[in-house]
């Protein structure tokens, strides 16, 4: 299997449905990609038996020797440092090029809070870790919706706001996707409606200006108003749209595409794709099987990435 890409699988909350997901999909993973799953042998004999499935002779792991069991649907301070040492494991992993990419299964923030770590989740610790503005993006092939803020209070939004903080995300968006078009959203209802509901939109219209300037063609356009910019019409003049905030963008994503779409951090020296869902608790280690098509397409993206560096 040395030819195929090799994938780090980082586990996620133990007590969700991650180690499901994993051996659910690895039969069909495993054909297109080298998975190397970051859990203990012991946990994914106990997730089996639970689950009443077999793991397959090729399912490899690395062990992080780390004593503890499943508390199916339970949030856990313990399970919560295990998935983070998981994720950790494998962003050293990628970086120290012992594998070409890393793939995500959830985790649960007030797990890890929990623990007392201090990080509210995958991409607050990579920009931690690598120093660099690591940017959201979600969706599939269909759209795609990256996040000028994420994690934050609403309140907070236009506190960030600034030109210089926009102008490099949109910069730093284009060089890490190259979408040939982009349409950035007004912060306000109807964009402002030309100041009467706002006057963000005047600082989202210089930074536009600006980027496209500097990029030397026009890929950036608007601001646009956000309520019309995920109609039918809109998304089949434009599918890659920037959002200012986490619900602007992703309630909309996942109205549309929530089986689908996957998590991409951007901006950094690694690959890393993610499920976009959550652990789903209420079906943990339950006959309800969780679905794998966003954990699918996590993986093929993955993939496709390393080809593109090649």
């Amino acid at each position: 299997m040395s030819h195929l890409t090799k994938i780090a699988v980082s586990i996620g909350d133990i007590n969700g449905v991650g180690l499901s997901i994993a051996l659910a999909a690895h039969e069909i993973i495993s054909q297109w990609c080298d998975p190397l799953y970051i859990v203990d042998d012991a946990i994914v004999d106990e997730a089996c038996k639970k689950l009443h499935t077999s793991k397959s002779p090729t399912f490899r792991t690395f062990e992080l020797d780390i004593p503890i069991q499943i508390e199916a649907g339970i949030i856990d301070a313990n399970a919560g440092r295990y998935s983070f040492a998981s994720f950790v494991k494998g962003v050293e992993l990628a970086q120290q090029k012992k594998v070409d990419a890393l793939v995500t299964l959830p985790i649960h923030k007030e797990a890890w809070a929990k623990a007392g770590i201090k990080f509210k989740g995958h991409t607050d610790y990579l920009r931690h870790h690598f120093g660099r503005d690591a940017i959201m993006m979600l969706g599939n092939s269909k759209l795609f919706v990256a996040l000028f803020t994420e994690h934050i209070p609403l309140r907070e939004v236009p506190k960030y706001l600034t030109f210089d903080a926009l102008e490099v995300f949109l910069l730093d968006l284009y060089e890490t996707t190259h979408f040939d078009k982009i349409n950035v959203l007004g912060l306000n209802p109807h964009a402002g409606d030309g100041g009467v509901l706002g006057n963000e939109e005047e600082l989202i219209d210089a930074a536009i200006q600006s980027a496209n300037h500097k990029i030397g063609k026009p890929i950036f356009f608007g601001p646009s108003v956000p309520d019309v910019a995920f109609t039918p019409h809109a998304l089949a003049h434009c599918n890659r749209i920037a959002a200012l905030y986490h619900d602007q963008g992703l309630a909309p994503l996942k109205a549309l595409y929530f089986d689908e779409s996957i998590n991409i951090s951007l901006n950094l020296p690694i690959i890393r794709a993610s499920v976009d869902h959550g652990t789903a608790f209420d079906i943990a280690y339950t006959a309800q099987k969780p679905k794998i098509e966003s954990y699918l397409n996590a993986v093929r993206y993955a993939i496709d990435a390393c080809k593109h560096l090649d």
